[in-house]
């Protein structure tokens, strides 16, 4: 990245010529599956989907400065990740995903806690990625976020 992107398109617009359809193609997956009361933006420096300050003016436990994050896309070095916290928060969501994957893709997972890493971006499940956007929504997240993660 040459500067801090401010904006969703900035951010785009910065990465590698090789990384611009594939994040943009995840992206627009996201913002049609996903509740539309998240709210877009940059956070943490990637793209960020999150539940607006009007809707939890608390914000997010551990920076109350930042809004509650439910999912993130980022271009790294190496691989293009998406992060989750509802698959960190509720096992159900990563075992479903877990067994969801091989239907979706031939590619071996990658995964974090709540991250997941696709190093091959020709083998990236689409459609999966939607559904996982799709599971919670927003008073849904709040509700697992204040049961199993702010305590």
């Amino acid at each position: 990245m040459n500067s801090k992107p401010n904006t969703p398109s900035e951010y785009i617009a910065q990465l590698p010529e090789d990384r611009k359809v594939t994040v943009q193609k995840l992206r627009q997956t996201i913002l049609d599956h996903i509740d539309p009361k998240f709210q877009e933006c940059i956070n943490y420096g990637m793209l960020g989907y999150v539940v607006p300050f009007s809707s939890y003016p608390e914000g997010y436990h551990c920076n109350p400065k930042l809004p509650l994050p439910f999912m993130n896309l980022a271009s790294q070095k190496n691989f293009i990740a998406i992060y989750h916290l509802g698959m960190y928060a509720n096992k159900a969501i990563l075992d479903w995903f877990i067994a969801e994957y091989p239907k979706h893709s031939t590619a071996k997972l990658d995964m974090g806690k709540s991250c997941i890493r696709f190093k091959k971006i020709d083998m990236i499940p689409y459609a999966l990625i939607g559904q996982l956007a799709a599971k919670l929504s927003m008073d849904e997240w709040i509700a697992l976020y204040e049961s199993q993660i702010k305590k």
